[in-house]
């Protein structure tokens, strides 16, 4: 017999998360062979990096415009085509004849980007249902987790076949995932377009959302997780590792590995408790978590301390991360809001951008120990300001 506390999850969270998992594989496969390729072109390993950021910085860019396709378009539409505006820049870049072409076609990668993670993001939390909010998001977050760990597993034997092999698998695999995710929610109404009616009442604008103080925590914490987990960890953390205990690229690749360990053991208990407990005692125990290991990162006295402070790290992040896209869910409450969903996903790509720059300064100007502890200092603040809430399942009672 079926736990009635468990709601069935709906067919479309199924399609996206298969959808996430084929994306995430491909990227996986593909990130490796980015500043490779573009050494190619006899540029600098400052040019060769800077095509990463093209991509985050158009992610940025291009956020606001995604919101508003969302709710012209309808999620599937814009899902859709985002996928495919990836996949057609990724294919071309296997032809790319230069170095220009190459951050032009990687910067219109990021706008195909952020129209389908918002519309994504979007989708899930429309169909999510009320107790299983964030059970979705941490199936979501496993589906990308598993990608991006099997992804280099394939991306060193695709690689075999020359630099410009990992694109065409990606660009395979974006078209993969635009096919499973157009045909699953072709019947789906909650994916369809909008009816255009303006007296419809079913839209959540950006204006009414800063009105509630936990989007505005949620705004803080994004940030700051994107700064400590999209940034300054792939960024700052391997010249640690270099710096402080002569490792390599290898040793590096296996101190990220115990971060994504720990987010595994984590991550489908997190979202469990998140929806029984509540978002806010998980919120405020992960971003401590996050924030004491980065603190202490610096100070290691062995990379064995760096092994466990990192899986540590990962098991704090798995306990934020479904939180963060549950307290998002609660705001909007089932209702459109494609406005409120790109600036949730424009701050957290913004500390994505930034965290690595400041960081990287400090790094230079004052050593690793400012770096942590700046990073440490926002994830406080962003504990704080949940504790200053309440739990955001409140919203929904009336």
């Amino acid at each position: 017999m079926r736990d009635s506390s468990r709601p069935r999850l709906p067919f479309e969270v199924w399609a996206l998360v298969a959808g996430g998992f084929t994306v995430a594989l491909g990227y996986g496969v593909v990130a490796p062979a980015i500043p490779q390729f573009a050494l190619e072109f006899g540029v600098s390993y400052f040019a060769a990096s800077a095509i990463v950021s093209a991509f985050a910085l158009m992610r940025l860019l291009s956020a606001p415009l995604a919101g508003w396709v969302v709710g012209r378009l309808g999620e599937r539409r814009t899902y859709t085509i985002g996928i495919l505006i990836v996949a057609g820049s990724t294919g071309a870049t296997a032809l790319a004849a230069d170095y220009a072409q190459f951050v032009v076609l990687r910067g219109a990668g990021g706008i195909g980007s952020t129209m389908f993670t918002v519309a994504a993001t979007a989708l899930l939390i429309k169909v999510s249902p009320p107790r299983a909010r964030a059970r979705v998001a941490s199936l979501n977050a496993a589906g990308f987790l598993l990608g991006g760990l099997l992804g280099p597993v394939f991306g060193g034997i695709v690689a075999s076949f020359g630099l410009r092999a990992p694109f065409v698998f990606y660009f395979v695999t974006l078209l993969a995932a635009a096919a499973v995710v157009a045909i699953a929610l072709r019947g789906s109404h909650a994916a369809a377009r909008p009816s255009g009616d303006p007296g419809a009442d079913d839209t959540m604008t950006l204006r009414e959302a800063l009105r509630v103080p936990h989007f505005r925590s949620l705004l803080l914490s994004v940030f700051a997780f994107g700064w400590s987990s999209f940034g300054v960890r792939v960024s700052v953390i391997p010249l640690l590792v270099v710096a402080a205990f002569n490792g390599d690229a290898a040793l590096a690749a296996w101190v990220l590995a115990a971060y994504a360990a720990g987010n595994a053991l984590l991550i489908f208990p997190s979202g469990r408790w998140n929806d029984t407990v509540g978002r806010k005692p998980m919120l405020v125990l992960g971003s401590a978590v996050l924030a004491v290991g980065y603190l202490v990162l610096p100070a290691s006295p062995s990379v064995w301390v760096v092994f466990i402070v990192m899986f540590a790290v990962g098991a704090g992040s798995a306990l934020v991360n479904p939180g963060q896209q549950a307290v998002l869910a609660d705001v909007l409450e089932q209702r459109r809001g494609g406005g409120v969903v790109a600036a949730y996903s424009m701050t957290s790509d913004l500390g994505g951008v930034l965290g690595p720059l400041v960081a990287g300064a400090l790094v230079d100007l004052a050593g690793f120990g400012w770096a942590f502890g700046i990073t440490a200092a926002l994830l406080l603040v962003a504990m704080l300001a949940w504790l200053l809430v309440p739990d955001s399942r409140r919203l929904a009672q009336p």
